[in-house]
C-alpha cells in the first residue's frame, strides 16, 4: 500500500476519535477559549497532507483560507476516507470536526449525516465568523458532492 493511502486508513478522525467523544470534550471545557484550544488541538491530529495533491483540483473554493481535500475509496470495504488540510490551525480544527462526522463511512451513510444538526448541537456558528461558517458549508459540500458521485458509480 503507498503510504498516501495508509494515510487516510491511518487517519484517528472518524475511526478512533469520535463525535460522542467531541460532544463530551465540549461539554466538560466551560467556555468557547477552551473550545477553541480543544478545536485548535483536533486539528493538530490531522495526518500530513501530500504536498503534490495542493493543486487545484482538490482546493476548497469558499473557503476564506487555502483548504484542499482529496478522498479515496477502499475497494474492499467500500468506505470513503477524506483528507483535509488548512493553512489556518482553527480551519484544521474545524475540517477535524468534520472528518469526525463523515471521514471512513460509505457514501450512502456520509450522506446520511445531518451535519447542520451536528454544528447546531455544538453550536459552532453562533462562534465562528460567518466566512468561517461558509467555509464549512463549503467542505462538506465538496464532501457531500464526493459521497455523491461514489453512492452513483461515477
Amino acid at each position: 500500500m503507498t503510504a498516501a493511502k495508509q494515510s487516510f486508513l491511518d487517519n484517528p478522525l472518524g475511526q478512533k476519535v469520535t463525535l460522542e467523544d467531541v460532544h463530551e470534550a465540549f461539554e466538560f471545557l466551560d467556555d468557547w477559549e477552551e473550545r477553541y484550544a480543544y478545536i485548535i488541538d483536533l486539528g493538530r491530529q490531522l495526518p500530513a497532507f501530500p504536498n503534490e495533491e495542493r493543486v487545484e483540483e482538490n482546493y476548497v473554493h469558499g473557503c476564506q483560507s487555502q483548504v484542499w481535500l482529496i478522498h479515496y475509496t477502499d475497494p474492499d470495504s467500500g468506505r470513503l476516507f477524506l483528507l483535509i488540510d488548512s493553512d489556518a490551525m482553527i480551519v484544521r480544527g474545524l475540517a477535524a470536526i468534520i472528518l469526525i462526522a463523515l471521514n471512513a463511512q460509505s457514501p450512502r451513510d456520509l450522506l446520511s449525516v445531518d451535519v447542520d444538526e451536528l454544528f447546531e448541537r455544538l453550536d459552532l456558528f453562533r462562534h465562528i465568523s460567518p466566512t468561517r461558517g461558509n467555509g464549512l458549508r463549503a467542505m462538506v459540500g465538496k464532501i457531500r458532492d464526493i459521497a455523491a458521485k461514489e453512492a452513483a458509480g461515477v
